[in-house]
């Protein structure tokens, strides 16, 4: 075999060499007479003759990858017949000398010839490599059996039987199995029930007699199949049905109890807002009554303060009266001194003139000195009493001019305290007032206990004192913490979470930058 292949590459290969050879020759000289160029006559022959070893090259190779496309072949086989053609008539007229005509047409043909068989070879090899090659019916059949063997052929062609021997195998148990049949039922087929018949009725569809026999019970068996499928479907789908609607059911009932718990959120909030409009109206009442409060205990702070005042000028007044008296009873001392020195230079005199007076005259100056001298005595005691009094009436009215004046400061502090608490009542009517508007737009935005939180927090930062206008995010933040601690906002809203409530504070922070302002 190697050998017979080796010679029949080799022969091939030769055959192809000449025919081409001798066709290139022949078709150049053609090309020339038949008005191609110079240039372009010598790639004429090339064109033609590669065009059919290209066609056939991929034949093979599509053949070999088990993608045939028939239209290479055929196109291979149209250029052959053409450059037989060719080299035929290159000739002159074919009919003046058909045998030099064919001498130089039939080196394309050997070539082809060759082609096919190396093509044969490589169908029938890829065909035996897959298990798919088809065996031949032998001549001899076609000859012996004219009649039957179309038939024969057509089963095997149509019921994909490749081997002529199975073919053959099957066919005999067909006949046998009808002799038997004959003999069964005493040469009567006609007696011979459906089932029994199946052999020689499926045999024209590629049935064997085995698989005949075999169909009812295989039909019976895939009906009982397609029955039970059929019922496991329907308890299937009974069973997707139920579950369904038991899935409906509890998404039903879950919906429900998720709209009752809505609406039960939505009734606590609502309730909540309402309590808490309740409160800051209540707040703001409070704020009022504590105002006006304010303004009556302000009220009678003044009227206490121009009271004080005017115990103040009374004591003042009598402060000066009681100066006047203490200038007064000095005046009156002076005078009981000069009335004492008049007294004491009558008794010198009196003294002088006692040598030349009587005893009875000197007796009599005597006692009037000393009555006058008693006199000035209790003269000067009553003005030393008079000083003492007046002494004591300044301290008294210096005393009262003192508690005055710590009355004045005491109603001037009153009146102050008075004012503050006014302001202080101002500002908590303005605070109020500002809650009772947050609260409505909040009740109107319908805001979470979150939000309304948030912005309570930035609420008490403005209250505070945070002025955000023109300042950076960072240092609202920085003014924020400081005016209110994590402490006061636990205080405020009731939680115990220092994370939520310095959550509230970031919160506050961002809201103020974006510009919130109650």
């Amino acid at each position: 075999m190697t050998a017979l292949s080796v010679a029949a590459a080799i022969g091939g290969t030769l055959v192809g060499v000449i025919g081409f050879a001798m066709s290139y020759s022949t078709l150049a000289k053609g090309a020339l007479a038949w008005g191609f160029s110079e240039e372009l006559a010598p790639w004429f022959p090339i064109g033609v003759d590669a065009s059919i070893i290209a066609f056939l090259a991929l034949d093979l190779y599509l053949i070999r990858k088990d993608t045939p496309w028939p239209l290479l072949r055929m196109a291979a086989h149209g250029m052959t017949a053409a450059t037989v053609w060719f080299n035929a008539s290159s000739q002159g007229h074919i009919g003046d000398d058909p045998v030099k005509a064919a001498s130089h047409g039939v080196m394309p043909v050997l070539f082809v010839i060759g082609v096919e068989a190396a093509r044969r070879l490589i169908i029938q090899k890829a065909r035996l490599e897959a298990g798919t090659a088809v065996d031949r019916i032998p001549l001899h059949r076609w000859i012996l059996a004219p009649l039957d063997t179309p038939r024969f052929y057509r089963r095997m062609r149509l019921y994909a039987v490749a081997s002529y021997e199975e073919m053959v195998r099957r066919q005999q148990e067909l006949i046998a199995y009808e002799q038997w049949l004959k003999r069964k039922h005493g040469g009567d087929l006609s007696r011979a029930t459906d089932d029994e018949k199946l052999p020689m009725t499926m045999a024209a569809y590629g049935y064997t007699v085995a698989e005949a026999l075999a169909l009812p019970e295989k039909q019976e068996r895939e009906a009982e199949k397609r029955a039970e499928e059929a019922e496991r479907r329907r308890l299937e789908a009974e069973t997707r049905r139920e579950l369904a609607q038991k899935k409906a059911q509890a998404d039903r009932l879950e919906a429900d109890g998720e709209l009752e718990a809505v609406r039960a959120r939505v009734e606590g909030q609502t309730a909540q807002a309402r309590a808490h409009a309740r409160a800051q109206a209540s707040a703001a009442e409070r704020a009022a009554e504590l105002e006006e409060a304010a303004l009556e205990t302000a009220l009678i702070a003044e009227a206490r303060a121009r009271e004080a005042e005017a115990q103040r000028k009374e004591a003042q007044e009598r402060e000066t009266k009681a100066e006047a008296d203490l200038r007064a009873a000095e005046l009156e001392r002076q005078a009981a001194e000069k009335r004492k020195a008049a007294a004491e230079a009558d008794q010198a005199a009196a003294a002088e003139a006692q040598a030349v007076e009587t005893q009875a005259i000197a007796e009599a100056r005597q006692a009037a000195a000393e009555a006058n001298r008693r006199a000035a005595e209790t003269e000067r005691a009553a003005a030393e009493t008079q000083r003492a009094t007046a002494e004591a009436a300044r301290k008294k009215a210096e005393e009262e001019r003192l508690a005055k004046a710590a009355l004045a400061d005491a109603a001037r502090a009153e009146q102050e305290a008075a004012e503050a608490e006014r302001a202080a009542a101002e500002a908590r009517r303005a605070a109020a007032e500002i809650e009772r508007r947050a609260a409505e737009i909040e009740d109107e935005a319908k805001l979470t206990r979150r939000e309304r939180a948030v912005r309570k927090v930035a609420r008490m930062a403005l209250a505070a004192g945070l002025v955000p206008d023109g300042l950076a995010y960072d240092d609202i933040q920085h003014e924020l913490y400081e005016r209110i601690s994590i402490a006061d906002v636990q205080r405020e809203f009731d939680v115990s979470s220092t994370d939520t409530a310095s959550k509230y504070r970031q919160e506050a922070v961002a809201l103020l930058s974006d510009g919130y302002r109650p």
